[in-house]
C-alpha cells in the first residue's frame, strides 16, 4: 500500500524545477530521520531518474550496487567493473545520452566508505554542460554541513537547491489519525510533527495502545528513538542524552543542568548549542528581550515526542525492561494533562501569526515570565506588524469539559499586561485559548480554540 503523504508542496515544486534544468547540477536535501526525506525523492523521481539507497558496505560493493541500479536505464552499464568512484561517475557520463540525475540516498554512508567522493563530485560538476544532475539526501545533519554546507567543503556553493526537511505542521496530524482537534492535540503531545511516527501510530485503534506497543514496549521501534538520533549527528551521545533527560525532567536553567551533572557551566554551552542548532532543543528568553544579550535563559525540549520519552519513558526503563509497564503508565495517567498542556501552549504560540485578521497582523508568538514571581507569566504574547497593538494571552487546558470565567482572565491578563514593558502606548488585545472546555461566560478579545488551532496549522 502507498504510504500517505502529506503537504511538503514547496519541497515538491523546488525539486521538480530542479529537475527540469537542463545543465544537472546539484540538490542537497537533510534533516532528523524519519521525517520523510526518501518518501519525497522517491515521489518526485519519476521517469528515467536513478535513486539509490547507500548503507554502510565497503566502496566496491556501493559501486556494484549503484552500477546496477544504473544499469536499469543504461544497458549492461553494471557489466563493467568500477574500482574507484572516478571511474564509475566517468563511464556514466560518456554514455548519458541526455539529462539524467542521480539521488544518492544517505550520502554520508558513500564519504565514509571514501572520504575522496565530495571532491570528485566537485570536479564533474564543476565541467561546463554537465548532462548529469546530483542529488545528495542525508539524516546526519551534522556530516551534510560538513560535507557540503561548510564553507571548507568541496561542495559548497555548488547546489542550486539546499533544502532542510523539517518535521511537518501539526494541523495535518487530524487527517493522518482521522482524528477531531481535541484528539489530535493529545496525539501531537506525544508524537510531535515527525511523519514517520505518525504512519506508526495510524495503525493502531487508539493512542494509548499505540504508546504501550512503540514506546513502552522494549522490543517497540521507538523504544530506543532519541538515541539513534543523538547517534546520527553527533560523535557521543552521552553528554547531549544526559542533557535531555534533565531538560526532560525540570531542569531548565543551565546552572541547574550543569549542577546535575557535576560540570562547570561552561561545559555544557557547546552541547546544549548543538542540541539547539539539531532542532531538539528549545532556547528560550522573555518577550522583548535580546536573544543574544538575555541572561535569563530557559531550555526545553523542543520535540513532544522527546519530552515525552524522557518524562513518561526513559526514568521507568528498569521496570519497563523487566515487562513492567504499569508504572510508566500510572506516571503518564498522572501528568497526561500537564504534558499535554505544555503541548497545546506551544501549539498557541505557533499558531499566532497564521490566526492573524485583516485588522491586525500579529508576528511570532512567544511567551513572557518574570524573575520575580512566578505569577506573573504570560502564555502567549505577540506584537502586531505595524507595531501599534500587543497580544497578552492565557492558555487553558482540561481533560474534563469545563466552564472558563472569561472576564476574569480578561482582567488577569490586563494586569500583567501592565508589568511587560514592551506595552507602554500599545493596545493591549486579550486572548484565550481554550482546550477542553464546555462553554465559557463573559467577554474576552480573542477566543480560540483546537479547531481554530489545528486548523491553522496547516502551512
Amino acid at each position: 500500500m502507498a504510504k500517505r503523504f502529506y503537504n511538503r508542496d514547496d519541497e515538491t515544486m523546488r525539486l521538480n524545477r530542479f529537475l527540469a534544468t537542463e545543465s544537472g547540477g546539484l540538490a542537497v536535501i537533510y534533516g532528523r530521520r524519519r521525517c520523510g526525506k526518501s518518501t519525497l525523492l522517491q515521489r518526485v523521481l519519476s521517469g528515467p531518474h536513478i535513486y539509490f539507497q547507500a548503507d554502510q558496505r565497503e566502496l566496491p560493493l556501493q559501486l556494484e550496487a549503484l552500477a546496477g541500479s544504473i544499469g536499469q536505464i543504461l544497458k549492461d552499464f553494471e557489466k563493467a567493473e568500477y574500482r574507484t568512484w572516478d571511474a564509475l561517475i566517468s563511464s556514466l557520463v560518456a554514455r548519458a545520452d541526455g539529462r539524467l540525475f542521480i539521488c544518492l540516498d544517505e550520502f554520508p554512508y558513500l564519504v565514509q566508505s571514501d572520504p575522496a567522493l565530495p571532491s570528485v563530485l566537485q570536479r564533474f560538476l564543476d565541467e561546463p554542460n554537465g548532462k548529469i544532475g546530483w542529488i545528495l539526501c542525508g539524516s546526519s545533519q551534522r556530516m551534510m554541513h560538513g560535507l557540503v554546507l561548510d564553507k571548507r567543503a568541496p561542495l559548497y556553493g555548488r547546489a542550486r537547491e539546499i533544502l532542510k526537511i523539517e518535521p511537518l505542521a501539526p494541523g495535518w496530524l487530524m487527517k493522518a489519525l482521522r482524528v477531531d482537534a481535541m484528539r489530535a492535540v493529545g496525539a501531537y503531545a506525544v508524537w510531535g510533527g515527525v511523519p514517520r511516527y505518525w504512519e506508526l501510530a495510524a495503525e493502531y485503534s487508539d493512542n494509548e495502545e499505540a504508546m504501550e506497543d512503540l514506546v513502552w514496549n522494549p522490543r517497540g521501534i521507538l523504544h530506543e528513538e532519541p538515541g539513534r538520533l543523538l547517534l546520527d549527528d553527533l560523535r557521543s551521545a552521552v553528554q547531549p542524552y544526559s542533557i535531555l533527560s534533565l531538560i526532560g525532567t525540570g531542569c531548565h536553567r543551565p546552572s541547574e543542568i550543569a549542577a546535575r551533572m557535576g560540570k562547570p557551566l561552561s561545559s555544557i554551552a557547546r552541547p546544549l548549542a548543538q542540541l539547539c542548532e539539531l532542532g531538539y532543543v528549545l532556547r528560550d528568553v522573555p518577550f522583548g528581550e535580546n536573544p543574544k544579550k538575555s541572561r535569563r535563559v530557559l531550555y526545553r525540549l523542543k520535540e513532544p515526542f522527546l519530552r515525552f520519552f524522557f518524562r513518561f519513558v526513559l526514568p521507568y526503563e528498569s521496570s519497563l525492561a523487566q515487562g513492567l509497564i504499569r508504572p510508566a503508565k500510572n506516571a503518564w495517567r498522572q501528568g497526561r494533562q500537564q504534558h499535554i498542556a505544555s503541548c497545546w501552549e506551544d501549539l498557541c504560540r505557533l499558531a499566532v501569526p497564521w490566526l492573524s485578521d485583516p485588522e491586525t497582523e500579529w508576528d511570532a508568538g512567544a511567551v513572557w515570565w518574570s524573575d520575580s514571581s512566578k505569577q506573573a507569566e504570560v502564555d502567549v504574547i505577540a506584537i502586531s506588524l505595524d507595531k501599534k497593538s500587543l497580544l497578552v494571552g492565557e492558555c487553558k487546558w482540561s481533560d474534563r469539559k469545563k466552564r472558563f470565567d472569561l472576564n476574569a482572565i480578561d482582567q488577569q491578563l490586563r494586569q500583567k499586561a501592565k508589568m511587560l514593558p514592551t506595552a507602554k502606548g500599545k493596545r493591549i488585545v486579550t486572548s484565550c485559548w481554550l482546550g477542553g472546555h464546555a462553554g465559557s461566560i463573559g467577554h474576552i478579545d480573542l477566543l480560540r480554540i483546537p479547531e481554530d488551532v489545528m486548523a491553522a496549522l496547516k502551512f
